[in-house]
């Protein structure tokens, strides 16, 4: 068994992140299950929801609630972070509100909030793929945000510092 190095890990990260974020963007949704170990260890957490979707089915299932909520929701990535096993990514995430949300009822507002991505990965063999993705954002700016507040906060601005 070949152990990889530490920098042979991160670009099998990268390249998972890479792939994983233009299937979201795509809506391609096999192409994001894809990145994901398919079994029970895969996991998909959102911190601000105190909500953990456990095993495969689990990481189907939150996208499939999101997608719902949130069509035609795009991500911009501001900034990465990686270490062996561990990858960070600030994104911006625009979109409009299509579905029930946390118990907002469809609106048509356009949403646009930032987001920090936490992605944990599998060891040897599953160095490139993902394990859990946990995800961390400011709940009430998307919640004023769907209700159409007019003074709902928009983020600090970190897409437009990359663009």
């Amino acid at each position: 068994m070949t152990t990889l190095s530490d920098q042979e890990r991160v670009a099998l990260q990268r390249a998972c992140i890479v792939e994983h974020m233009r299937g979201e963007n795509a809506h391609d949704w096999p192409a994001v299950y894809e990145t994901f170990i398919r079994d029970e260890r895969a996991s998909y957490d959102v911190v601000p929801l105190s909500t953990h979707f456990a095993g495969f089915k689990g990481v189907v299932d939150f996208y499939t609630a999101f997608d719902a909520a949130v069509p035609d929701f795009k991500l911009v990535n501001t900034a990465e972070y990686d270490v062996p096993g561990c990858s960070i990514r600030e994104v911006t995430v625009t979109g409009t509100h299509r579905a029930e949300f946390c118990g907002v009822p469809p609106t048509g507002q356009k949403v646009k909030f930032e987001l920090a991505a936490f992605y944990l990965f599998g060891s040897g063999a599953e160095s490139g793929k993902l394990l859990t993705e946990r995800v961390y954002f400011d709940l009430e700016t998307v919640l004023r945000q769907m209700r159409g507040e007019a003074d709902a906060p928009t983020g600090v601005g970190l897409a437009q510092r990359v663009a």
